[in-house]
């Protein structure tokens, strides 16, 4: 299924970064794709047609920071050559609502448009660095406005948690954007407040493995953490095996490529500072 009509698809303003800045990875997304024509993905249902795109992704390499593509001009980028956490599961969802387009628009920049339609605060890049959602608390909040995903955290008998978000701001230097451009960071500081205030559910660990049950395919899994600095500390997306078992897919720094074989709750256990999940379904 298409999303014309489901908020701004296309950027209403040119692209002002070249092509070969946006997107890397020509020979994997043909690949992709024709995998796709050939397993007949377009069929499945958005959450399962993620899924199948995240394990194709399977052994991606892991890289980070990989959406800081310049100094000053924000874009919609993609690199399949290598994923960090967030962008693995959001080019696996991107890539599936592309599946659902006809045919002769299976192209990189119509790819590039799924990806503004969910990596941006309302759907649109403006060309600044902060009209991206930066925390997935944030993430979750704007793409469950628009209708394109539905949290179900608090439904799986979530509780309320309070985290102080702080950790762009914190550690700026390490963002290419703010450190090159000092100023944003005030602004930045005030999205923070905002989104520390939001009322976020999770379900604790402990609970996790009763609730695995309720989980689908290309569910959106964000791992909440012990600590402030952010709602979550990392991301990945649901997969039930053959044999019916949840497992977590992920762009892991551990392993140093994407991974999928671990069941979700033995995966929470292995941390100390994981404390929940949040689940978002994708709807479309």
């Amino acid at each position: 299924m298409a999303l014309s009509g489901m908020g701004p698809v296309f950027s209403a303003e040119p692209e002002r970064l070249p092509f070969e800045v946006r997107f890397r990875g020509r020979e994997q997304f043909d690949k992709l794709l024709e995998q796709a024509r050939e397993e007949d993905w377009k069929d499945l249902p958005i959450g399962k047609r993620a899924a199948a795109v995240g394990l194709a992704l399977m052994e991606t390499p892991y890289k980070s920071y990989t959406l800081e593509i310049d100094d000053h001009i924000e874009a919609p980028s993609v690199n399949l050559e290598a994923l960090d956490c967030w962008t693995f599961f959001e080019v696996s969802l991107a890539f599936a609502r592309m599946l659902g387009e006809p045919l002769d628009r299976h192209t990189p920049e119509v790819l590039l448009n799924y990806i503004e339609l969910d990596r941006y605060r309302g759907g649109r890049c403006d060309g600044t660095y902060l009209s991206r959602l930066h925390y997935l608390a944030d993430w979750l909040f704007d793409n469950q406005e628009r209708g394109l995903v539905r949290d179900l955290s608090r439904d799986l008998g979530g509780v309320r948690i309070r985290r102080k978000c702080m950790e762009m701001s914190k550690l700026w230097k390490s963002y290419r954007y703010l450190r090159t451009n000092p100023l944003l960071l005030p602004e930045m500081r005030r999205h923070e407040d905002r989104i520390s205030a939001l009322p976020v559910y999770h379900v604790p660990k402990a609970k996790v493995a009763a609730v695995e049950k309720h989980l689908q395919d290309g569910d959106i899994i964000g791992i909440t953490s012990k600590y402030d600095g952010a709602f979550c500390s990392h991301v990945g997306m649901a997969r039930r095996d053959d044999k019916g078992v949840l497992r977590f897919m992920h762009a892991s720094s551990k392993h140093g490529e994407v991974v999928g074989d671990q069941r979700l709750s033995d995966y929470l256990h292995d941390f100390r500072s994981h404390a929940g999940i949040l689940v978002a379904r994708p709807l479309k």
